[in-house]
């Protein structure tokens, strides 16, 4: 039986990197985690999501939306949860086969 690695399978069935399909997927994976991780951390910081958006100004459901992923959360939105939470995030930019690592705190 042959084995396939992880980015085998994407090709076949996703596409290539930098095709439209691929990157869809990709981008709406990332959206998946950074709502997983303000997840956790809320749940960390013994949070509810009332309390939470209380913080930022912002709605229990929306809280909710974005931990979900079933909003486009504006960035700005995304790094106020992260300040609220007190949490250090980071980001990672790929511009023409450069990486380039952007901490905020």
């Amino acid at each position: 039986m042959k084995t396939y690695t992880l980015d085998e399978v994407k090709d076949k069935y996703l596409g290539k990197k930098g095709t439209a399909e691929r990157d869809a997927y990709e981008n709406e994976l990332r959206l998946d985690l950074i709502g997983e991780a303000i997840k956790q951390a809320r749940k960390e910081r013994k949070l509810t999501q009332t309390q939470l958006g209380e913080l930022i100004g912002v709605k229990k459901a929306q809280i909710s939306k974005i931990e979900n992923n079933l909003t486009d959360a504006r960035f700005e939105t995304i790094l106020k949860v992260f300040r609220a939470l007190n949490a250090k995030i980071n980001f990672n930019v790929e511009l023409l086969n450069q990486k380039m690592d952007l901490a905020t705190e």
